[in-house]
């Protein structure tokens, strides 16, 4: 399937896209270049062998269903809401996804629920994830998606109109300062950042694993895979999002709730783009960074 952005369209309930019509054509045209450099993605031997890749996350996507946790070291577990992820999108995903401008760039898609929704609206939206199991999905129900970490160079950096950051995807990595500041290198000058947190006012970071709930935390059944290798974690609510972000420079647009859930609206920080080259040799640097340490993780949920 092509990866390249759907046009965008009139929708009665879709924002119109901000891009103006050169920066649309660029960004088309970077998509296109990187569909055809797809069969060789830079840094897939890693994303296959990192956690997101394996059975227990791979499995529960294609059954539609958990169990699936988070697991720290402490034996405490973190609940994943596959089902939610596998169905359509719910009232209060579309309570984000009609703030989106532009096109949007949805980072850590997994099955795809929001990147289908938006071209459902409209919108021109990719999805990203480290997965196959994930971007597979994603595609077969309409999505346009490619295997692909956020730290990963990507097309249409610095035009993005809208990042989602949902499901809990504020913890890829760990570190949230990080993150941040590689969003400000995909996002257009004013572009938005959606991001869900957690409802509790917490700022958690920890060393995971994934587990499926199919064997006790001390039972081998074989050698240690990528599976059993914890990675960086974390969880924080909306106060702690807006202090990182205000230290970054990001500017609050908006905060909100709904079923139950929290979301925060960021502008990008007016700031000195980076040389296109700056930015290609530092996230070269920080997916190979990523590589080694299994940090860069695809669509999960905090609860």
């Amino acid at each position: 399937m092509s990866t390249m952005l759907p046009p965008s369209s009139s929708s009665g309930t879709a924002t119109a896209p901000a891009t103006a019509p050169q920066e649309s054509r660029e960004t088309a045209e970077a998509l296109e270049a990187d569909r055809r450099a797809e069969t060789a993605p830079r840094g897939a031997e890693a994303r296959t062998a990192a956690p997101w890749g394996t059975d227990p996350y791979a499995n529960a996507l294609r059954n539609g269903r958990g169990p699936l946790f988070l697991r720290r070291s402490d034996g405490w577990l973190l609940p994943l809401d596959v089902e939610r992820w596998c169905s359509d999108a719910g009232a209060a995903d579309l309570s984000a996804l009609h703030r989106c401008e532009g096109p949007v760039l949805d980072i850590g898609c997994g099955p795809g629920r929001l990147v289908a929704e938006l071209t459902a609206l409209g919108h021109r939206a990719l999805g990203i994830d480290v997965s196959e199991a994930a971007v597979a999905r994603t595609r077969r129900i309409g999505g346009s998606a490619l295997l692909r970490s956020v730290f990963d160079p990507l097309p249409g950096e610095g035009r993005w109109g809208t990042l989602l950051l949902v499901d809990g995807n504020i913890g890829i990595g760990g570190d949230p300062a990080a993150l941040l500041d590689r969003a400000a290198d995909l996002l257009s000058t004013g572009g938005l950042l959606i991001a869900e947190t957690s409802p509790l006012d917490i700022d958690e970071r920890a060393q995971v694993r994934l587990d499926d709930g199919r064997r006790a935390p001390t039972e081998k059944a074989g050698p240690p895979g990528p599976a059993d290798r914890p990675f960086p974690w974390a969880r924080i609510g909306t106060p702690a999002l807006l202090r990182y972000a205000g230290a970054c420079g990001w500017r609050p647009a908006d905060q909100w709730s709904a079923e139950g859930r929290a979301f925060v609206s960021l502008r990008r920080p007016r700031r000195p783009r980076r040389p296109v080259r700056e930015r290609s040799a530092r996230t070269s640097s920080q997916s190979a960074e990523s590589a080694n340490s299994t940090p860069v993780i695809s669509s999960q949920l905090e609860r």
